[in-house]
């Protein structure tokens, strides 16, 4: 039987301000100046690039049921194989991560050149990787017997990587999760988030998921937001912990201009890329390296190397985040596909990373050869496709340049600049020095200013 939390909490304060919609730039809580705001967003703007982990029962079915393959995401099983609760609670029995090593899941999250790690405390199935004193459906109760979340926040304190936790509002296993008592369901949502807030040390991202249940309104969302954030002043929420991702998306299939503010520090567009990316608003892609979320042993569809690389350099390029997606077995192994695209892309970054980590946004509307970030006084040109005739054009710049070069070049061999009529002309080598993704530098004096 589940143990409940046995009081309410008591909702004080006002309300969390805050904005979903990309035309909208989020409201500062009151307490909360534009550069409090900043700082605390700081680290994350900077980082770009995050490991997701997606683990939980559902790595022991590995996308079939009773010996049939269920279509659709793995870590969605429960529902799209229409398993019963009791039924599907038998796998904690049989969950057994011997395997798991928290330390090189973090050292690989380090090769790969992620600044941060978000793993699922809780997913849908409303079974906890963590030590919860409000429940018996956690990995206390599997055969491994201990928590999982504990030696891997420890690795990330101790490797300076941010750790992050993923907690589902929706949840299928707690008889209160909706319907007249869901009051009841919120008091144990919120007991849980607050053991995740005691005691695995700060705590860089909640990222909520699961709010579309229609017993969870965007008041509730506010107020959670507000008191999260006096437990632990520096933590920054998703937009997911509120409802306005779902209502701006309805009202913008009726082609209405919402403009109401709404709960959570950035967006979370799923599986795609905006074409524009969210100007005004923090922004955060997460995506799967296959098809799948969690571990699926037939999803054999993985994305090549060179198109996560380009994805990572295209998000970063409209001003966002990349947090790419790994499903580990039930053993607690990460399947090898993903080890090797996330030490490439840990290769690259090692040489490149100046020209992700910390930049701005493109100033160029379109690059048919790339993609571009920059930095103050510094342009990275991401050359996609190596120009024949040797000639990269840099469309309609307009600012004074200087030194030109190849970032991958370790002696800086300067390149030729031109200034033709409009824009700059970087004579660039005959032979592509990375067919994936050359980086090339463009010095330059003052903010980029860019004619149409």
């Amino acid at each position: 039987m589940l143990g409940f939390l046995a009081h309410r909490w008591i909702i004080a304060g006002l309300l969390a301000i805050a904005t979903l919609c990309p035309a909208f730039a989020r409201a500062a809580l009151p307490e909360e100046t534009k550069q409090q705001r900043d700082q605390r967003m700081a680290w994350w703007r900077d980082a770009r690039f995050g490991m997701f982990i997606h683990w939980g029962l559902y790595s022991v079915s590995a996308g079939e049921w009773k010996g049939k393959k269920v279509p659709g995401y793995s870590c969605m099983l429960q529902q799209t194989a229409n398993v019963p609760r009791d039924e599907y609670t038998q796998l904690q029995k049989q969950f057994n991560p011997v395997k798991y090593d928290a330390e090189n899941w973090v050292a690989l999250a380090k090769r790969a050149g992620a600044k941060y790690i978000v793993i699922t405390s809780k997913h849908h199935d409303g079974f906890c990787l963590f030590d919860s004193k409000l429940t018996d459906y956690d990995a206390m109760g599997t055969l491994y017997g201990r928590d999982l979340l504990k030696p891997l926040a420890d690795e990330c304190h101790r490797q300076e990587i941010k750790i992050c936790f993923y907690h589902s509002i929706l949840d299928w296993h707690h008889p209160d999760a909706k319907g007249e008592r869901f009051a009841n369901y919120v008091d144990h949502m919120r007991g849980q988030l607050r053991e995740l807030l005691a005691n695995y040390g700060p705590i860089g991202v909640l990222w909520f998921d699961g709010e579309w249940i229609p017993e969870w309104t965007e008041e509730q969302g506010q107020a959670l937001y507000r008191d999260l954030r006096k437990i632990q002043p520096d933590l920054i929420i998703n937009d997911r912990v509120g409802r306005g991702r779902q209502i701006t998306r309805a009202e913008k299939r009726k082609n209405v201009d919402d403009t109401r503010e709404f709960a959570g520090d950035f967006g979370t567009p799923e599986q795609e890329i905006p074409g524009t990316g969210m100007p005004g608003w923090d922004w955060e892609t997460c995506m799967t390296m296959n098809d799948d979320w969690g571990f699926n042993k037939d999803d054999h569809n993985w994305k090549s190397t060179g198109d996560i690389l380009r994805k990572l350099v295209d998000i970063a390029s409209k001003g966002g985040n990349f947090l790419l997606n790994v499903g580990p077995t039930a053993e607690g192994e990460i399947p090898q596909p993903s080890v090797e695209r996330l030490e490439a892309i840990g290769r690259w970054l090692a040489v490149n990373g100046e020209s992700i980590y910390g930049t701005a946004a493109s100033p160029f509307a379109n690059l048919d050869w790339g993609r571009c970030t920059r930095k103050q006084g510094v342009l990275y040109l991401h050359v996609f496709a190596w120009p024949n005739d040797g000639r990269l054009v840099v469309p309609g710049l307009e600012n004074k340049t200087g030194k030109a070069y190849v970032l991958a070049d370790k002696d800086r061999k300067p390149l030729a600049v031109a200034r033709p009529d409009k824009g700059v002309v970087i004579t660039v080598p005959a032979t592509v020095p990375d067919p994936i993704d050359t980086v090339v530098v463009l010095e330059i004096e003052g903010e980029p200013r860019v004619s149409p």
